[in-house]
């Protein structure tokens, strides 16, 4: 395994503010950072905003505001996200950065020398929502005569002089390289879409527009600015210094790359920006990996039902930790899912509350009450103490790697419960409290088993719940950070502990769903 690990979020678009679809996907990059990070990788993990376009001038418009000031704003909204949801990224990019206008430049004049773009007219059917534009046979009529992407965003017919990539060029080696690299892009299902839409022909793309003035002034040719793909796509190198391509991060990080985006933008990450670096002789990325979306207790985010969950409302309800642990395990994660208040709470209090919390209250109280509020000394371990033991040392973090490097969330937090509900039936079944009375020695390797998993559960959960982590490793006097090679390095009795605090307090039912 490569010790460089490149992991991206969709750079969002600056005509609205962020909401629960934002923050599922960035919080999946963050805990794959984190995760990685602990594991021992090198990480680069990035994020931004996608600042250019004719919906952003539009929203800029309606705002009264110059396009520069508004994206500015509205930048600053995604920004404060990243501590907001304690995000670990590296780098947060703006496409109206000076550093990224001179990597898009960069590359434009390259494509152009490969001779990959040309110059000529373009007229079809364009959704200014989508910023893209529809084939006739992709197209709907709705009742009212008005035409519709498959989006259902209303598309115009446009006439404009644009400057074209040759796309039809990279059909062959676009299914060359889907055939040998099978994981490309993931879920399977996506990428049969994606080799389904190549096969079937590719036609040039259009890659500048004239109708409009708010993007990256194509070089030369100020009259025309940058399609806003071409644009967008290029933040993924921008942030590692391209074009300078001999600089550390671009070196080492580039070709590990793993792009992380909704299924609604999928195709022009999996054959638009693969083209584009084919034609340039860069690298590819290594993976893109297309997650579903939320729906709203039945119904899809508007702002007209006004059912969006701003991420504000989300950790007010909820809590950070919680609320990050929820959106990735409630749905898998390649799927759409349905986010309901009444599903939040019942997992939080069940996982959480019920699970792991109730664990760890029921052995540190009872530590802190009768064993001078310190780590027991352990005496001989059953078969039964050194399987738990193991399981919570070693086997869970081989079975939660192996889950996440399939975008299988919901499967790997499944392996770290399977520790807290064996620790909880542990628990019950060697009675510590019964062999207070008999067996002193017995009780106190009990528990000592008992803290060494909760100290191991407290190390593997730290990617999804860094602040509950920090509070269960400090309930045991120990210091936050601990890779995940440290699971190996047991607990010394003794150590005074403070006294339990509870980590996951019970959220009470929502009212319209009480009775």
């Amino acid at each position: 395994m490569n010790n460089n690990f490149y992991i991206t979020t969709p750079i969002y678009y600056v005509n609205d503010k962020p909401h629960l679809g934002h923050v599922y996907t960035t919080v999946a990059c963050d805990v794959l950072a984190r995760f990685h990070r602990l594991d021992g990788r090198d990480v680069y993990f990035l994020t931004g905003t996608d600042e250019h376009g004719l919906k952003v001038k539009q929203a800029a418009e309606k705002a009264e505001m110059d396009p520069q000031s508004f994206t500015d704003k509205v930048s600053q909204n995604f920004r404060d996200l990243c501590p907001l949801m304690n995000y670990s990224n590296n780098d947060f990019i703006r496409t109206t950065e000076g550093r990224h206008i001179k990597a898009c430049q960069h590359l434009w004049n390259l494509l152009v020398e490969k001779g990959a773009i040309y110059l000529d007219t373009y007229s079809g059917w364009y959704a200014v929502r989508d910023e893209a534009y529809y084939g006739e046979d992709e197209l709907t009529t709705r009742a009212d005569g008005v035409k519709v992407a498959p989006s259902g965003a209303e598309v115009t017919w446009m006439t404009e002089e644009s400057y074209f990539f040759k796309l039809s060029d990279f059909q062959d080696r676009l299914l060359k390289f889907y055939e040998d690299n099978p994981r490309f892009v993931m879920p399977e299902s996506r990428f049969n879409e994606v080799k389904s839409f190549v096969k079937s022909g590719l036609k040039d793309l259009s890659v500048s527009r004239t109708t409009f003035d708010w993007g990256v002034p194509v070089p030369g040719h100020p009259q025309h600015v940058m399609y806003v793909w071409i644009d967008a796509l290029t933040n993924y190198i921008t942030a590692l210094g391209y074009p300078d391509e001999q600089n550390d991060l671009f070196k080492n990080f580039w070709p590990q790359a793993i792009h992380v985006v909704g299924k609604d933008i999928l195709r022009f990450h999996a054959v638009y920006w693969p083209a584009f670096l084919m034609a340039a002789d860069l690298p590819l990325p290594q993976q893109i990996f297309a997650h579903g979306w939320w729906t709203i207790e039945g119904q899809k985010m508007s702002k007209s039902l006004g059912n969006v969950i701003a991420p504000s409302d989300l950790i007010a309800r909820y809590g950070v930790d919680a609320a990050r642990y929820f959106m990735l395990r409630e749905v898998p994660f390649g799927s759409d899912g349905d986010f309901s208040h009444l599903q939040a709470v019942n997992r939080i209090n069940n996982d959480l509350a019920n699970g792991l919390g109730n664990l760890c209250q029921r052995t540190l109280s009872f530590i802190y009450k009768n064993c001078e509020a310190k780590i027991p000394q352990p005496q001989v371990f059953t078969k039964e103490d050194e399987g738990l033991l193991n399981l919570a040392r070693t086997a869970t973090l081989e079975k939660v790697r192996e889950e996440l490097g399939q975008f299988r969330f919901h499967r790997a937090f499944e392996q770290i419960w399977s520790v807290v509900d064996l620790a909880n039936g542990y628990i019950d079944s060697q009675a510590p409290w019964a062999l207070k009375k008999t067996d002193l020695g017995r009780m106190n390797t009990v528990l000592y088993v008992l803290c060494e998993s909760i100290r191991c559960l407290a190390i593997l959960i730290q990617p999804i719940m860094p602040e509950k982590a920090k509070s269960m490793l400090a309930q045991l006097s120990l210091p936050e950070n601990f890779s995940f090679d440290q699971l190996a390095t047991p607990l010394q009795p003794g150590v005074v502990i403070p006294q339990p605090q509870g980590i996951f307090p019970r959220i009470e039912t929502p009212e319209h769903h009480v009775g």
